[in-house]
């Protein structure tokens, strides 16, 4: 049996040998128009976003602890992000900085910079960095709750080191999990069979109009075509808190969960403000959600006041303000009604394992 594993797309491994494309003569022609519309798809959103996109080289201070001073800083590895404010503002994943030394960045013309932390979130492989500069090319934000399995997908990065390369696909399916290196499952989570190889993680994945949809993380090895990108409205609410904060405090219920569209006699029935909520794919044991009764495959609809609508509602509501307070969650379990209370917890702090390490080894 063959087992598969997932792994982060920075830059760690050599590059193979490519073999030249054969275009056969005798194909029939008749429907070019189609490649040519699906080529200036393509070619319009890179040309939009890829001067907004930036290689990122990493190094890490050898020794046993970071802040060893006989120690010396060494090449770590590397990736991509993309900036996001014209002030110097960069989305990454928070696998290619975190306990980075010092932090470099190349932008699509050429310029070096070094770039400061801002804030870093194991927890959702996140992280945002700035550098220094003004009326710097940005991308444009898209919303990943408006997008469909089967549109397109247009991944731009630095695999292999080869800057600002792009690959096309399909949005293969939503919804998906994604465990990171804390162990923290990372929900919403958008997979596309656009390729994607070391070097791009942080990278942005955009749709045709060239609005950032979701932020490239991780592939299954040895798969073809499985990749995964971190859903882009996560990235949002993330990035602000980074900004503003530096950092990420949340409530922690214990579950791991997945947006899907109620019955309309649900809706109908139980008056229900939104026509889509949460199911709950797993409950962790002795969380917070098991104690107060959550199971698997209920349909979260409501936590306290504040509808249910997705993944995106739930993290924005799971605040520090949450935790040591009792509070009512709404749910359908079959086709019954239920409301059952939890007590919120301060998600745990995790330390970042290794086993999906994309760094070279040191």
């Amino acid at each position: 049996m063959m087992r598969s594993s997932l792994k982060f797309v920075s830059d760690n491994a050599a590059v193979s040998n490519s073999q030249p494309f054969s275009r056969d003569s005798s194909r029939d022609h008749s429907d070019d128009h189609l490649f040519d519309a699906y080529s200036r798809a393509v070619m319009g959103a890179a040309e939009s976003v890829s001067p907004a996109v930036v290689n990122i080289e990493v190094s890490q201070r050898s020794g046993r602890q970071a802040g060893n001073s006989g120690g010396s800083d060494a090449p770590a590895g590397s990736g991509s992000g993309f900036i996001v404010a014209p002030d110097g503002y960069i989305i990454t994943n928070s696998h290619v900085v975190h306990r980075a030394s010092r932090i470099s960045v190349t932008l699509s013309d050429g310029r070096k910079s070094s770039a400061e932390l801002i804030g870093d979130d194991p927890g959702t492989d996140l992280a945002v960095i700035r550098i220094t500069g003004s009326n710097l090319a940005a991308v444009a934000l898209g919303d990943s709750q408006a997008i469909r399995v089967g549109q397109l997908a247009i991944a731009i990065g630095n695999p292999y080191g080869f800057q600002c390369t792009v690959t096309a696909g399909v949005v293969s399916a939503l919804g998906r999990s994604l465990r990171t290196g804390t162990g923290r499952l990372v929900d919403n989570v958008i997979q596309t069979d656009a390729a994607l190889n070391p070097g791009n993680s942080g990278g942005p994945l955009v749709n045709s109009r060239g609005e950032v949809i979701g932020v490239n993380t991780a592939i299954i090895l040895p798969a073809q075509g499985i990749c995964f990108a971190i859903a882009i409205n996560t990235a949002k609410l993330v990035a602000g808190h980074l900004i503003k904060d530096g950092k990420i405090s949340r409530a922690y219920i214990g579950i791991a969960g997945h947006n899907v569209e109620l019955p309309r006699r649900f809706v109908r029935f139980y008056r229900l403000p939104a026509e889509t909520a949460v199911r709950v794919a797993a409950v962790e044991a002795d969380s917070p959600a098991a104690l107060g009764g959550i199971k698997e495959g209920d349909l979260l609809i409501r936590l306290g006041d504040a509808p249910i609508a997705g993944i995106d509602d739930l993290q924005r509501y799971l605040t520090m303000s949450q935790v040591g307070i009792r509070t009512p969650v709404s749910l359908i379990r079959g086709t019954e009604k239920l409301t059952v209370e939890i007590v919120a917890v301060e998600a745990p702090h995790k330390p970042q394992t290794s086993f999906l390490s994309d760094r070279r080894h040191r």
